[in-house]
């Protein structure tokens, strides 16, 4: 393989020598070469500081054909902690997490109502959240808040911060970043789960409403405003039911969480069998949810009917980014998703278009109610040792 030259201290180089010694819990300098095509000399001056920083530690070695062994290095764990926020609409799922993504603190609170306490008390549950952990502070390299993007047009940024962040910094001494749901949902799947920045990864994130986001090269794709993956507002019927985006035939209309209990409460069986209507729209899908698992065929019908519309668009987003691996994920899934899994791996078995070149592997988060929160801090982790991913918001 032909080398290819970067400085040292270049953020491009940075990024790549961590996602590779990430993905491959622990590797050789000379098996960094050949992954990686940069010279043996970067590669050395990369490896040195990131040592220094300690970011990565010496592991062991293995056995070489030419008699010396080779130093293995891997990610040092706890060199440094993210910290994540997950705004919910009554609730804040707070999250720490350390360099290989592994949670090492979760509390839920209640959500912080109002915005003009709002710095204030995200900085008072941050300060609270990390004194109870006992995380050293030299340690934390900062905050990420994250909650589901609003509609064009209306005001608050992607976490409903805009305005205050600066002031969340400043009051907790260090960088403040702000995301949506989704996004945060596949980075955090994609730093925990150690996939390989040569994958095209992609997360369905299932919850109120339907989001998606998109890993590419070791990087979240944003968009121009950082409004990518908006999975809920692709149209699988251009003359089906009005959506509040403008649009007619938004999936989000028929497979959300919201949707999945619209049709429940409008099944007169299902609503005299359940106390649907007494009941918030989370903890009346979850009633759904437990009764298509436990076998009400009802209940399932109603499930995979919205999980055969997810296919769809889903099918649609496979196609147009060529993607090889996809995780499903939110509050969504954590008790129906293998309704929505099976019926999306079958879907995508007979209609994408490069199924017969590539397989498209797609799995179930294993913490999908925290993968939000676990996002977050993945955010902040991946800002702070590999620097030009993850730009502020």
């Amino acid at each position: 393989m032909a080398r290819r030259e970067a400085p040292a201290a270049g953020p491009g180089s940075r990024a790549l020598i961590v996602d590779v010694i990430r993905s491959a819990v622990a590797i050789s300098r000379v098996e960094l070469a050949d992954v990686t095509g940069l010279t043996q000399p970067s590669i050395s001056n990369i490896v040195r500081d990131l040592i220094a920083e300690g970011i990565i530690h010496e592991t062991g070695s293995i056995g070489s054909i030419r008699g010396k062994p080779r130093k293995l290095i891997s990610i040092n764990p706890a060199s440094r902690f993210g910290i994540g926020f997950h705004l919910g609409p009554d609730i804040m799922t707070c999250i720490a997490i350390d360099l290989t993504g592994g949670v090492v603190g979760r509390e839920v609170v209640p959500r912080i109502a109002g915005t003009g306490a709002l710095a204030e008390g995200l900085a008072d549950r941050f300060d609270a959240f990390t004194t109870g952990l006992a995380l050293p502070k030299e340690r934390i390299e900062g905050l990420a808040i994250v909650a589901p993007t609003p509609f064009p047009g209306r005001p608050g940024g992607p976490a409903g911060t805009d305005g205050v962040r600066a002031d969340i910094a400043e009051r907790i001494g260090l960088p403040v970043i702000a995301e949506n749901d989704a996004a945060a949902a596949a980075l955090g799947e994609f730093w925990s789960r150690r996939v390989s920045r040569e994958q095209s990864f992609g997360c369905v994130y299932l919850s109120a409403g339907i989001g998606a986001g998109f890993v590419f090269n070791g990087a979240l794709f944003r968009g121009a405003s950082f409004d990518a993956g908006e999975l809920g507002h692709v149209s699988i019927d251009y003359a089906g039911r009005e959506c509040p985006c403008g649009n007619r035939g938004c999936v989000e209309r028929y497979a959300s969480m919201t949707a999945v209990v619209e049709a429940a409460r409008a099944d007169p069986d299902l609503s005299e069998r359940l106390p649907l209507d007494a009941t918030a729209t989370a903890g009346a899908y979850d009633m759904v949810a437990r009764a298509a698992v436990n076998g009400d065929p009802a209940a399932f019908a109603l499930l995979d009917r919205a999980a055969a519309h997810l296919s769809v668009a889903v099918t649609s987003v496979v196609n147009l980014l060529d993607l090889g691996r996809l995780v499903l994920t939110g509050p969504g899934m954590a008790l129906a998703g293998s309704i929505y899994a099976r019926r999306l791996r079958a879907h995508l078995e007979r209609t994408a278009h490069a199924r017969q070149r590539h397989g498209i592997v797609v799995e179930l988060s294993a913490q999908p109610r925290d993968a939000a929160g676990i996002g977050a801090a993945a955010l902040v982790v991946q800002a702070s040792v590999a620097p030009g991913h993850t730009p502020a918001a």
